[in-house]
């Protein structure tokens, strides 16, 4: 990027888990001298970015988790110049760890000295609850039920979060699903975990598919067969060593299309819950839209 100051915006959760002190005039400043003229367009709620981000075009900084990351990117889809740019302030910041964006959000802010752009996949989902987008991950299974159970749209609570993962693990049944994975049937064992995912993480920095590219044109689905006791516990083992791509129980494709059955089970998009539509049945498309959004990042971290 030269060095002439360009024109930008700004976006801030302050309930972000990661800001540690972060405040929207600091980073305005921090983005001054990397040579962005970046307003500050405060929010309340998501609802507001309707209206902030209304014709907006050129850099979007977004500090803020991947919750904010994902109601960003869904606004300026099919923007011709608009420019997503991430600022990694939550508590998990699967988005930026995929991208190797690492530093502190105010160090990150002065690396925008020296950008480049580079492409960013979305998944879209045509499913009997209705259309869908997603920057990190759909699916059903364990993990979606779990999410459920959290009831993430509820303040955070480490307290409720152990509460979810026992009644989860105990009473969970593995699905029995049809998958079709770019129109060729794949049969399997009930699948306690179904995942299509766009980049590595999904949740609480869950790594389920390691070498993951958001920009590769491809999605990756994860899926991992019915686990006993033992296996539940060698795959906790396994995504804490990110090895989980390597147990025997589980199985990664690559796809430009997912086709799933669907028997009204629990589906999770990025981190919000479809629920349960007991009776209901049809079939949920999963399909990768190539370069839909276009990314600003640091120059070091376009590959």
């Amino acid at each position: 990027m030269n060095q002439e100051t360009r024109g930008a915006v700004l976006i801030f959760n302050p309930g972000a888990g990661g800001r540690r002190g972060v405040t929207p005039e600091a980073l305005v400043g921090a983005l001054a001298e990397s040579g962005f003229r970046a307003e500050y367009r405060p929010t309340a709620c998501e609802e507001d970015l309707d209206r902030v981000l209304e014709g907006v075009t050129g850099p979007v900084f977004v500090a803020g988790g991947d919750g904010t990351l994902r109601g960003v990117a869904l606004r300026l889809l099919g923007r011709p110049g608009a420019q997503l740019a991430p600022l990694p302030m939550g508590t998990s910041n699967n988005v930026a760890a995929t991208l190797d964006l690492t530093d502190r959000t105010l160090d990150l802010a002065h690396a925008y000295r020296d950008a480049s752009t580079r492409p960013l996949d979305v998944g879209r989902v045509t499913a009997p609850w209705g259309d869908d987008v997603f920057l990190e991950a759909c699916g059903c299974g364990a993990f979606a039920e779990l999410l459920c159970a959290y009831r993430p749209d509820e303040p955070k609570s480490p307290l409720r979060a152990v509460g979810a993962l026992v009644s989860t693990l105990t009473s969970f049944e593995p699905l029995p699903l049809a998958l079709a994975v770019d129109g060729e049937a794949h049969p399997g064992e009930p699948a306690t975990v179904l995942e299509v995912m766009n980049i590595r993480a999904t949740g609480n920095g869950l790594r389920l598919a390691t070498n993951a590219d958001p920009g590769d044109g491809l999605l990756d689905v994860v899926r991992v067969d019915a686990l006993n006791l033992a296996e539940w516990v060698a795959s906790l083992a396994a995504l804490a060593r990110d090895e989980f791509e390597t147990l025997p129980t589980v199985q990664t494709l690559n796809a430009r299309q997912v086709e799933i059955s669907y028997t009204g089970q629990v589906f999770h998009v990025d981190g919000e819950v479809r629920p349960a539509m007991p009776g209901v049945t049809g079939q949920v498309r999963i399909e990768v839209q190539p370069g839909a959004l276009t990314l600003l990042l640091p120059r070091e971290s376009v590959q």
